[in-house]
């Protein structure tokens, strides 16, 4: 067994040397990452980290404002792009990929296929999103099959809502938002019937927080009835979506990340992850979950690993900030015990605010802690975002984004962390936090302790630890001692080890060598049911203790 860590990479942004970085400006002016960029050194760099998946963001042709129409690529009504480069989530062709990460943009399909093979050459296996809930609002293939049909080819836009559908419709509405159908364009954008847009907005008008650059794609559920599903005979929707996936899958992919995979029916989950792995065995899937009553439904239909932000990275969250005490952790992991090797922890992707941002911690190194917790606690996956592991700070204000913390998913930029880690031009401060992120993710991967271990949880005898969390993990004769420090300064803890866990873990009391594998030190520890292990730790950092007898 390996423990698998996801580094995701929004691929536009990662190789982008260009530091004009002009608000809102277009890819001429500020340039663009491209899949050439991840050269076999990059990759083996990436390795190198304990990284084991890379998820590239945003590779699926989606909707821009960028002309691309002498390549035979349909152009994009501004008023329905959001940002100058626009969002990968709204997806134009399924079986496209993005000219702007193409350096010759009529063999983008070859450069993928090339960086598919680069990346397995490197030991690394591919993540790309699947995007099943939306699409762009002006979806049209020009890449698709012999033989396969567009989405909403034979659709009845008379019918509001029929099973054989690929969209949702307001009969005789035009579409007519809560905003200027021109931005810039000579002609506004016209649609009618009006599509349903993609987050569950049912009428014709959507406004500007809406997701109103995508339409609801329709799996058979009459959501103006109230929800009631139509699945037998099998929607259309189903085929249509089960053979991009293996379209895909036969391109090399070795995983999807499933965008707003609860916005889709369970059912159909079920019916196009078993019909993929008839083919593709080992493919996995990856599902962006939210509520938590429906992880254990959409585990039972197919995904092996499901986002666990509600609970553990809201509760991360709130311990990093002070907001709660470390013994918050224990209740979050608690909640999806029955089901923990599914759930895929992270700190930071790109919905999420920068921990380094003004509106998080301020500061990349007050997330060590919760990066070495999150790693090593569990047997479960990791997910690191690049430029996380160098406190990228997403403060720049880009475009369309704006200013919030994030990077951005919407605008042509250079982020400035990846382009100095590129340039070796990396502070002090920022080579640290990179050095603790790669020794933790390559325990997490070195260590069976982590990878195949029992994991006992210590806070509960040692209720005088406030922003301290500890934890035990072991295999066979190894023994890691983990304690994590959130407080803002160095502190000295007397860690309990009760007698239930030498019970538990079938640990003898002794005398053992141990050794902290961040720091290199070496201690001499006692091992006794009930006793104390005394230690410092620095501030916002930890100690991984590995103990020999």
């Amino acid at each position: 067994m390996e423990k698998v860590i996801i580094y995701q990479i929004f691929t536009r942004l990662f190789g982008n040397r260009n530091v004009t970085r002009k608000v809102d400006g277009t890819v001429a002016e500020n340039g663009c990452g491209k899949l050439a960029d991840f050269t076999p050194k990059v990759l083996k760099d990436i390795a190198a980290m304990g990284v084991s998946h890379v998820w590239y963001t945003g590779v699926i042709r989606h909707a821009t404002q960028t002309d691309y129409t002498k390549y035979g690529i349909p152009r994009q009504h501004a008023a329905v792009v959001k940002g100058k480069a626009g969002s990968p989530y709204a997806i134009t062709d399924y079986y496209d990929v993005d000219p702007d990460l193409a350096v010759d943009v009529k063999k983008r399909m070859q450069e993928f296929e090339d960086l598919v093979a680069r990346t397995h050459a490197a030991g690394l296996k591919v993540v790309i999103d699947f995007v099943p809930n939306h699409v762009a609002r002006q979806y049209h293939s020009i890449r698709k099959p012999k033989g396969v049909k567009d989405l909403g080819a034979d659709d009845n836009p008379q019918h509001g809502f029929d099973p054989q559908n690929n969209f949702y419709y307001c009969p005789g509405e035009r579409f007519a938002p809560y905003f200027d159908l021109y931005q810039g364009e000579k002609e506004p954008y016209r649609e009618e019937p009006a599509k349903a847009t993609g987050n569950d907005h049912f009428d014709n008008a959507p406004s500007q927080t809406d997701w109103y650059e995508t339409v609801k794609l329709n799996y058979g559920v009459d959501y103006y009835a109230g929800g009631v599903g139509y699945f037998d005979p099998v929607p259309d929707t189903w085929y249509k979506m089960t053979e991009i996936l293996l379209f895909w899958a036969a391109k090399g992919v070795d995983a999807f990340r499933c965008d707003m995979a609860e916005m889709v029916p369970a059912e159909f989950w079920r019916f196009a992850t078993r019909t993929v792995r008839e083919a593709f065995p080992d493919i996995k899937f990856i599902g962006e979950v939210y509520n938590p009553y429906d992880y254990r439904r959409y585990l039972l239909n197919g995904f092996d690993w499901l986002y666990d932000k509600v609970g553990m990275y809201d509760t991360m969250r709130s311990v990093v900030c002070h907001h709660a005490p470390a013994a918050a952790i224990s209740g979050a992991w608690q909640q999806t015990d029955d089901i923990r090797d599914h759930m895929l922890y992270f700190l930071e992707n790109h919905d999420e605010q920068r921990i380094a941002s003004d509106f998080f911690a301020g500061d990349g190194r007050k997330g060590v802690p919760a990066m070495i917790a999150s790693v090593l606690m569990q047997q479960n996956p990791f997910m690191l975002y690049a430029g996380e592991e160098y406190g990228e700070r997403g403060m720049d204000s880009e475009g369309f984004s704006g200013r919030d913390g994030r990077t951005t998913i919407f605008d042509y930029w250079c982020v400035d962390t990846l382009y100095r880690a590129g340039k070796k031009q990396l502070t002090e401060s920022e080579k640290a936090l990179f050095d603790v992120h790669k020794k933790t993710l390559l325990i997490a991967r070195k260590e069976k302790a982590v990878s195949e271990g029992a994991f006992f949880d210590l806070m509960y005898v040692n209720g005088h630890l406030q922003r301290q969390y500890a934890f035990l993990r072991h295999a066979g004769k190894d023994l890691l001692l983990v304690v994590v420090n959130f407080e803002d300064q160095d502190v000295d803890v007397d860690v309990c080890l009760p007698a239930h866990a030498f019970e538990y873990l079938q640990l003898k009391e002794t005398t053992a060598t141990a050794t902290d594998l961040l720091s290199k030190e070496k201690e001499s520890m006692i091992l006794r049911k009930d006793g104390r292990v005394r230690m410092m730790i620095g501030a916002r950092s930890g100690r991984v203790w590995k103990l020999k007898a």
